[in-house]
């Protein structure tokens, strides 16, 4: 299976059932809340967010890849376990860079959106439609 199709799945299944070997051992992560290197760092970090994030789900909108490079373009979403339970979106997309091996060395990913954006969607309040 190419990365690719390994990617479209990941996405399909996240946070479950993701195929941590397309990543190298010493893969560099970056997003707007962390900074880390390390495929077993990048594991716990999808095990938080399985544990700990009510249906959280990642729709792949687009990918592709030039050489070495792939883009994604996705919107992640999930319920804050919070007593009003908020429904959260970030959309955004990755950068990642294979090996010569295929494997993920590089996975950064941005947000259309800031940070404090994300921590009002906690607090927004939705009005009913009448």
């Amino acid at each position: 299976m190419d990365i690719l199709e390994i990617l479209r799945q990941d996405y399909r299944n996240f946070p479950k059932s993701q195929t941590f070997s397309a990543y190298a051992e010493d893969v560099y992560f970056r997003d707007p809340m962390t900074e880390f290197r390390g495929r077993d760092r990048y594991e716990r970090m999808i095990g938080f967010i399985q544990t700990w994030f009510l249906d959280p789900q990642l729709d792949l909108h687009q990918i592709q890849q030039t050489g070495a490079d792939i883009r994604t373009d996705w919107t992640l979403s999930w319920t804050t376990p919070l007593p009003w339970k908020p429904r959260i979106a970030i959309t955004g997309w990755s950068e990642m860079t294979v090996n010569e091996q295929g494997l993920i060395t590089s996975h950064i990913d941005y947000w259309h959106c800031s940070r404090l954006d994300v921590l009002r969607q906690h607090f927004s309040v939705r009005q009913r439609s009448s």
